[in-house]
């Protein structure tokens, strides 16, 4: 029996998996369920849940990893600690390809700025390693979370980058609809949308008498123009996203070349 090429290259990959929902995470279970026929995986998550860590590095406290079975690792840190703490320590080579999720929730829009699971995939980027975020939207209001599907959807996302390498500074970002694997209508390769999340810092008071806060309220404006992740996930599609690392705004350049030195400094107040 002949082989596909994209299946024989990605059984041969050596796969780092990690996320932002910690080592425990049922998502990171059915990620590493779905690549089951990769030759090598290793997994480092974080210990505990890091959600929302984006692109943090622990710089003032130490780190402790501590090893959950053959070839897993969890770090007390962030997902992009756990990145870089696999590929320059816990790695005997390179990784293939990282793979960062299965996330519980949907990383769309402007999410890909606070999310973890985008941020360890980033990370991975930075160091020249292919790397793809994964995300499980629940807004399809199903019962049961469908892990499983994510991770299949996933695993047919990396048998095309076998066959479609990445351009150096790329990375993608994947989001899939919380329902069976047949009830997907497909997988759009779509831009960014714009997700809001309503403005809360919510105050309470603890045991003893002293304030604390919460940050962060539910999504507005929900509704994503047509051709974002926002809008083909809300119709029942899987969405793929390139993002980059070059954060240039290029279209800016031409113009801001007039606020280039000499400038009158130190006359503001003239």
């Amino acid at each position: 029996m002949r082989v596909n090429r994209s299946v024989k290259v990605m059984l041969q990959m050596f796969v780092l998996l990690t996320n932002d929902d910690g080592i425990h995470a049922p998502g990171l279970s059915a990620l590493a369920a779905a690549l089951g026929d990769v030759e090598r995986t290793i997994t480092v998550a974080p210990a505990e849940e890091q959600s929302g860590m984006s692109h943090a590095l622990t710089m003032n406290r130490p780190l402790r990893i501590a090893e959950h079975g053959d070839q897993r690792w969890a770090v007390t840190g962030t997902p992009v600690d756990c990145v870089y703490v696999a590929i320059h320590r816990l790695c005997d080579g390179m990784p293939t390809v990282v793979v960062s999720g299965i996330n519980k929730g949907a990383n769309l829009g402007d999410d890909v700025f606070y999310s973890g699971t985008v941020g360890a995939a980033r990370e991975a980027a930075l160091n020249g390693i292919p790397a793809l975020a994964v995300s499980l939207d629940l807004s399809h209001g199903a019962a049961a979370l469908h892990f499983d599907t994510a991770g299949q959807i996933a695993a047919a996302v990396l048998r095309r980058m076998v066959d479609s390498p990445l351009p150096d500074g790329c990375y993608l970002n994947l989001n899939v609809p919380n329902l069976p694997l047949e009830a997907v209508q497909g997988v759009a390769v779509c831009a960014l949308g714009k997700r809001h999340y309503e403005p809360l810092v919510e105050e309470h008071v603890d045991p003893r008498g002293k304030p604390y806060f919460w940050i962060g309220g539910h999504p507005v404006g929900e509704k994503m123009p047509d051709g974002t992740d926002g809008n083909w996930i809300a119709r029942g599609y899987a969405t793929l996203t390139p993002l980059g690392l070059d954060n240039t705004a290029v279209d800016r350049l031409a113009g801001a070349v007039t606020w280039s030195p000499p400038w009158p400094i130190g006359t503001y107040n003239e």
